[in-house]
Formats: structure tokens, sequence, C-alpha cells
């Protein structure tokens, strides 16, 4: 398995990680326990070394599963976390539960995710969403704290803008940017990823393969049920299905001629954009596990590139990835 490093800070993980969240949460029901612990043990047989989870997704139950699932495999792995939701009420859907990162929030948070992953250090803590109400200075001097008392090892960011992520990385050097960067979301290219590259840090692509999209699997006849978060999103509904179906024309394309999926060709085209970016495509399945490990065999040369910069650039991705709540939580 081909490794990577993320920041500056000597964080190094598999090339490709594993998102774990459709394990527990936001892709129907809670799948089986002892499948999933099986998919994870799989994963780290294949080299995968680098796990994402979060105390929301469930909220609780994705970071329990991986914490069982991996702790007999303390110090071959690498597990990121993530803090920020207020998960004191009823309802606790990242749309309905509001922000909560002041500093006692935080170490509290953090507490309850070292039980739950059976560790006794976090290898890279992210706050989840930037929270308007508490200055990110405060924030990243929390996990500042945390890192001195041996509880976390890396501090990372997720969908924060630049501004933010200036400030927090002059407080507390940060390891890793999580945002959803992919072939039909490309929005980072524009300000974060050369912020990244100035300030040395990594980039973690969530939703690399949009949200399964970019897998050629899904068309306008898709449907979605009440329990899966994409029948709430405007990109997943019938009339921008259908319209964004030239985007898997142009992978479908590529893929024939390298022997390829087109998973694998966009999770090939994202690794080659820098040597420090590290998607995380997730899965609940060993085939689909397989099959996104073996983007790494697909090589993409310069002139693949611009071809497909050349064909996406004339292709208008129709809908907005998010309804407009959760919009606003994002690149603050």
């Amino acid at each position: 398995m081909q490794k990577r490093k993320l920041g500056d800070g000597g964080l190094e993980v598999s090339a490709l990680g594993l998102g774990c969240m459709g394990m527990s949460f936001s892709y129907g029901p809670p799948k089986d326990v002892a499948e999933m612990t099986s998919l994870l043990h799989a994963a780290v047989e294949r080299g995968v070394t680098f796990f994402d989870t979060a105390e929301i997704y469930g909220p609780f139950l994705n970071e329990e599963l991986v914490g069982e699932a991996l702790a007999p495999l303390k110090g071959r792995v690498v597990v990121a976390t993530k803090f920020g939701f207020d998960l004191s009420g009823e309802d606790k859907r990242p749309g309905a539960a509001g922000l909560d990162s002041r500093p006692e929030h935080v170490k509290q948070a953090v507490e309850g995710s070292l039980k739950r992953l059976r560790v006794e250090t976090i290898d890279l803590l992210y706050q989840h969403r930037v929270d308007p109400d508490v200055p990110i200075e405060d924030v990243a001097g929390a996990v500042k704290e945390l890192i001195q008392q041996g509880k976390v090892k890396h501090f990372g960011l997720s969908e924060a803008g630049v501004q933010t992520i200036r400030r927090a990385h002059a407080v507390q050097p940060v390891a890793a940017l999580q945002s959803e960067y992919s072939l039909w979301w490309r929005k980072p290219e524009a300000e974060v990823i050369p912020t990244l590259e100035e300030l040395g840090i990594g980039l973690v692509p969530y939703s690399p393969l949009g949200k399964g999209f970019l897998t050629g699997k899904i068309d306008e006849k898709a449907t979605f049920e009440g329990t899966d978060f994409r029948s709430m999103l405007p990109r997943f509904t019938p009339e921008a299905l259908k319209a964004n179906q030239v985007l898997i024309d142009l992978l479908g394309g590529i893929a024939r001629r390298k022997d390829a999926t087109p998973a694998q060709v966009a999770l090939a085209w994202l690794l080659a954009q820098k040597p420090w970016i590290v998607p995380i495509p997730g899965t609940t399945k060993l085939h689909r596990l397989d099959e996104n490990l073996g983007a790494l065999a697909v090589e993409l040369t310069p002139d693949d590139l611009r071809d497909i910069d050349a064909a996406a650039a004339k292709i208008t991705v129709e809908g907005a990835r998010y309804p407009e709540k959760f919009e606003r939580m994002s690149g603050r």
C-alpha cells in the first residue's frame, strides 16, 4: 500500500483511507456490526491504515464500532474523529443539532471519543464544522492543550474557510483539512488548496465519489428512502441526476481506455492532484472496498488529466450539494 503524509507534522497514512460513516449513519439504517467489523479488518489486511469516524455518526454508534473493531490493531492504524455538534437535544441529526465548539465542550467530547474508540490518544481530531459563536483561536487553543496532555496527536478542521484555517494554524498547526472534493465538487481548488499548499496542510476529501454518484451506478430512476440523507439533497433529485449523467459518460470513456471503473478513475484523478491528498471513500461492501483500492493502480498521465479537465470544464453540474441550512455551515 502506498503511503502519504498529511501536513508537516509527520502524520503518515495509507494513500486511500476508509470513511466509516455509512456503516452506522446517513445511508439507511445501521449495518450489521459483525459484518462491518469484518470489513474493517479486511481493510487493514489490504493495507488501509486511515479510518474516519465522528461522534455524531449514530450518534456514537460509529465510534463504538470502529473502536471495538480496531482495538486489537492499536499501533497499526490511524483513527480520525470529530467534535463540534451539540448532542444534548433530542434531535441529534447534523442538520438539527446545533454547533458547540466551546473549549469545555471540546474537552468533554474528547473524553467520550477516547472511551468509545478504546484509545489513550486520538490520532487526528477535527472540528467537524466551524462554530461562528466561538473564536477559532479558542478552539485551536483547547486542542493544543489536549495535545500537550497526550490525549490528541494531530489537529484538523473540516469544511473550514481560508481565513479560519490561517487563524487556527497560527495557534496550533493544522495537520489536515477534511472537505468535500471530487470531480463534481471542485470549489476547494479556488482558494483552499493553494492555502493548504502554502501552509503545509494535508487535504482529506470526503465524498470523493460524489456520495455514490461517480460510481456510475445511480441514474434518474434511483430512489432513496427517508433514512438515506441523499433523499434531501438537491443534487440527487431525478432532474439533477439526469442532467449530471454527462459527467459519468466522461468517466466511463476514460475508464474503458484504462480497463478500470468510473469510481477508480474518479479516485485516481483525486490522487493525481497533489501528493498530500488522501481521499476517504466509504463503503459497506467488500467488493467495493477492493474496487476503490484498485484506483491506486490506475495511472493517469498528464495528457489524461488535461483531457479530463478540458472535458469537465464544459460540464455544469446541476443542483446544490446540500440544502441551504447545511451549506451555511461550510466555508466559514
